[in-house]
């Protein structure tokens, strides 16, 4: 997935609202970027980061929107979590993503019940396989861990995909790994129990837990072959 435009270099002063954050130009002006984030963010967030923005769209109510950001160890995270599914999506076309079964054809947005979209479905093989995307950017004791606070609509994905399976279909959870400095993926079960428990279950249904790494640059992030899911 390329940046359709250059990015440009800030510094992060403060993140705010949720979806707001402050960051300081090389000329030393402050704007407001959009922060497309809905998590807590832990770790991604200390003053000064060096971060990477995009131009906004025209018509958009902030100038600017938050994409990456580098690492204090080194490397790069992934801020924007909309990128995962673009992500994810080319490496369905280029047939990237391990562990899933053969297929011809690929949806996203695809309705799986009257609750739940599921990202993607893939046709053209034994039957329907739904693929759930989420994107990994908590890092603690050398893991990347999700989620990195309480998501009930994540943990409404994994029992509609269950459900799924056990009714004899397949379905796949693709965790992306949104950042470089982790090459290991676990679930954060102090961070949201619940899901920790909805992931349990669905790994024991049958539902593929796949881990996919990322190889990010402020030109493009493309996936980077398998990672190992704890």
């Amino acid at each position: 997935m390329r940046f359709p435009t250059p990015l440009f270099a800030s510094r992060l002063q403060q993140r705010y609202k949720r979806f707001l954050a402050d960051m300081q130009m090389p000329d030393g002006s402050i704007v407001t970027a959009h922060c497309p984030n809905p998590g807590a963010m832990t770790g991604l967030l200390d003053p000064g980061m060096l971060c990477w923005l995009a131009p906004a769209r025209p018509g958009a109510k902030l100038d600017w929107g938050w994409k990456l950001a580098e690492l204090p160890g080194g490397g790069m995270a992934m801020i924007d979590t909309g990128l995962a599914n673009r992500v994810v999506a080319e490496a369905l076309e280029a047939r990237a993503v391990p562990g899933l079964p053969p297929y011809k054809t690929i949806r996203p947005e695809a309705r799986l019940d009257s609750e739940s979209r599921i990202d993607f479905r893939l046709d053209g093989g034994d039957g329907p396989v739904w693929v759930e995307v989420k994107s990994v950017s908590l890092a603690r004791d050398g893991w990347a861990e999700f989620p990195d606070t309480r998501t009930e609509r994540g943990a409404r994905h994994l029992r509609a995909l269950t459900a799924a399976v056990r009714r004899g279909e397949r379905a796949a959870m693709v965790y992306l790994l949104a950042r470089d400095d982790c090459d290991r993926i676990r679930i954060a079960a102090d961070t949201d129990p619940a899901y920790a428990a909805a992931f349990a279950e669905a790994r024991a249904a049958g539902v593929a837990m796949l881990g996919l790494g990322c190889r990010i640059t402020t030109d493009e992030v493309v996936a980077a072959g398998p990672v190992v899911i704890g």
